[in-house]
């Protein structure tokens, strides 16, 4: 998978408040591979359009 381009990555907390859940999620996401992981060492970067569409999603699943 290609990386996303810049200016549409975000830190794990702006992840977590685009969908609605806390950071833990987010990192719990990942291990599961729900989500994908972007960034170095230490800096986790998430795809705003990828978070989108988990967060519309889980909004019709309610």
């Amino acid at each position: 998978m290609r990386k996303p381009p810049r200016d549409r990555l975000v830190p794990t907390k702006v992840a977590a408040l685009a969908t609605g859940v806390s950071e833990a999620t987010i990192r719990k996401w990942v291990s599961r591979g729900k989500i994908t992981r972007y960034g170095s060492p230490g800096r986790s970067e998430f795809d705003i359009d990828e978070l989108t569409e988990i967060a519309l999603r889980r909004k019709r699943e309610a």
